[in-house]
């Protein structure tokens, strides 16, 4: 499981793309901050397609169901594996799940 850097192509299930910020700087892989716990949630998803009448696009990112490392963790804060994924707002609700597509860098994985 690689860590995810933010730099890493992270979508929800009908492809829209999750803006991604890193809450810390001062662990990087090739310059690039390494995501924590609660950088995937509440960040907006653009380019949703999933558009219609009463269906709602996804637009911003749930909470984390699985995906932070039970052994890393950065300023007390697990560091986010390409493994995460949690539901978006769009619909249904409860049932859209955004997930890593690409984490940003191949260099550093943990093993469980």
């Amino acid at each position: 499981m690689r860590w995810v850097t933010v730099d890493a192509l992270m979508q929800c299930a009908h492809l829209g793309k999750v803006g991604l910020t890193a809450s810390q700087s001062w662990v990087t892989i090739e310059g690039r901050p390494v995501l924590v716990q609660a950088d995937p949630e509440g960040r907006p998803i653009a380019g949703c397609p999933n558009i219609g009448p009463t269906i709602k696009p996804c637009t911003t990112t749930l909470k984390v169901r699985a995906g932070y490392s039970p052994f890393i963790r950065v300023d007390g804060k697990p560091v986010v594996l390409d493994i995460v994924t949690g539901l978006s707002d769009g619909t249904p609700p409860g049932v859209v799940k955004y997930h890593v597509t690409v984490p940003g860098q191949t260099l550093v994985s943990e093993v469980e």
